[in-house]
């Protein structure tokens, strides 16, 4: 979707602070959302796509005043709501006087640790033929889609080479609203600075973005 997390080659926002000998955490309640986090993802109850695409959602004036870890507790909060774990008339009722119903025996520490040890990748085991080849010119497509998506803004509408084919992978589009994992193949797209930027970028710099074939299509 179009919205203010899209911030790849826009400028304007001030100098990134350098913090030396920065902490894990700024403050208990990060690592408390960090646990969390990390216990409810453990239920499977949704994806990692399914969780950035929940971050979207926030406001952009909210979005640009969080903190990491607010976004978090947002994508968190907002995600127990929408599957049943929880309602929002619970989550702002003071804990002393929730009414609080189980809903089965949670994951134990161990058990939790085990399910996150587990080796996950979005590659998908499937004979798929690639649209491209390496080295073919390529478009990306430019569309606005309203939901999740991968391809950044500043690449729609722009011509590139396809540099190297990862293989076939989930689809992140479909994948964020449970519509399928569509599986399909991932590219290391090459751009040039001047085909994104314009002739004022430097002659000899090239981006390199990662795309599925329903980004791509053949240039006219």
């Amino acid at each position: 979707m179009d919205g203010i997390h899209d911030m790849g080659g826009m400028d304007g926002f001030g100098a990134i602070p350098i913090e030396h000998d920065e902490p894990v955490f700024h403050a208990p309640w990060e690592g408390r959302v960090w646990a969390l986090n990390t216990a409810l993802g453990a239920l499977g109850k949704w994806n990692i796509d399914a969780g950035r695409y929940t971050i979207e959602l926030m406001d952009p004036a909210l979005y640009l005043s969080s903190t990491y870890y607010q976004r978090w507790l947002f994508r968190t909060e907002n995600m127990l709501v929408e599957h049943d774990m929880v309602s929002r008339e619970e989550m702002e009722t003071p804990p002393g006087e929730r009414r609080v119903t189980s809903q089965g025996a949670p994951l134990t520490i161990a058990e939790i640790l085990a399910n996150r040890r587990e080796e996950r990748s979005a590659r998908v085991d499937e004979d798929i033929p690639a649209r491209f080849q390496a080295g073919d010119p390529i478009r990306a497509r430019n569309i606005h889609p309203k939901g999740h998506t991968r391809i950044p803004r500043y690449v729609r509408g722009r011509k590139g080479v396809i540099d190297r084919d990862h293989g076939v992978f989930i689809f992140p589009d479909t994948n964020a609203v449970f519509a399928g994992k569509t599986p399909q193949h991932l590219y290391s797209v090459q751009f040039t600075a001047r085909e994104i930027w314009g002739e004022e970028a430097a002659a000899n710099d090239k981006v390199y973005v990662d795309m599925w074939d329903d980004y791509l299509e053949v240039p006219n």
